[in-house]
């Protein structure tokens, strides 16, 4: 089979889209970097591709909120062509501010394009400001929760870096904590790091496994199918192992564990 074409779809204020692009064509994927402004003059260019990604940055500023403006240019001017992909046997990913954008557009927790048509006012959840207060950037350790997401089979847990203000989950109720378990929609939870034998590890010694306050922990979410997948850690930040703040220590060389959730996506499709 032909490579699977990948939208990684910028915006203004996007910053991650070059190595995320990368990523993807690192593990056999042909991938295309597309702007928001030319997917809303042509929104029929979104059949041709078989994944979209929204990669990091901060799309408009974050002027009114993390991925508030990129999510209603989905929901509106983008809402047919959405749905159509959300229809079709294909993957979405949302990496940090992406991961804000599918939230708060609708498409995630739920998967579907119904949620698309207008911001709904009783939303199951949101991602808002660091407890901190502020913007956040270090390593965390993080265990796969859902491993039957396309994205993360395989993989049991990783490392990977952070960098947002606004990476808190909070959640309307108890109740669609428990719907989401039920459907395996938790992906991604921080966890605390483990001890290297060289002795304590100095990373765990001065911040705490959740760094945000996130509600139960959760880093990342996917849909009921698996084909989902939003996380606020960023992968592509982690595809050499020379680039774990540990390196050294640990003795990693060759692939980071980022890159198998794009190996993944892409291996989906063969």
């Amino acid at each position: 089979m032909s490579a699977p074409r990948i939208c990684v779809l910028r915006a203004p204020g996007t910053n991650c889209d070059t190595e995320t692009a990368f990523a993807f064509d690192s593990c056999g994927g042909q991938s295309e970097r597309i702007h928001l402004f030319q997917l809303l003059e042509q929104p029929a260019l979104l059949d041709d591709f078989q994944i979209l990604c929204i990669p990091g940055g901060f799309s408009y500023g974050d002027d009114i909120g993390a991925g508030v403006v990129f999510a209603s240019q989905l929901r509106g001017h983008l809402g047919d062509a959405m749905r159509r992909f959300l229809s079709a046997e294909k993957l979405v990913l949302g990496i940090c501010n992406g991961f804000q954008t599918l939230l708060k557009a609708g498409i995630l927790p739920g998967g579907t394009g119904e949620s698309l048509a207008a911001e709904r006012q009783d939303a199951e959840a949101t991602l808002t400001w660091n407890l901190n207060g502020k913007y956040t950037a270090r390593w965390v350790h993080l265990k796969v929760t859902a491993p039957g997401n396309v994205f993360l089979r395989g993989i049991e847990e990783l490392d990977l870096p952070i960098a947002h203000a606004e990476g808190r989950i909070v959640v309307r109720s108890d109740q669609v904590l428990n719907d989401w378990r039920g459907r395996g929609q938790i992906a991604l939870s921080y966890a605390e790091w483990s001890p290297v034998e060289s002795g304590s590890n100095p990373i765990n010694e001065r911040w705490a496994a959740n760094p945000n306050g996130s509600t139960i922990d959760i880093a990342g979410l996917g849909d009921p199918t698996g084909r989902i997948l939003g996380l606020m850690p960023h992968p592509e930040r982690f595809l050499f192992g020379t680039q774990h703040p540990q390196w050294t220590r640990l003795g990693l060389t060759g692939d980071g564990a980022g890159r198998q959730i794009f190996k993944n996506a892409v291996e989906y499709f063969n």
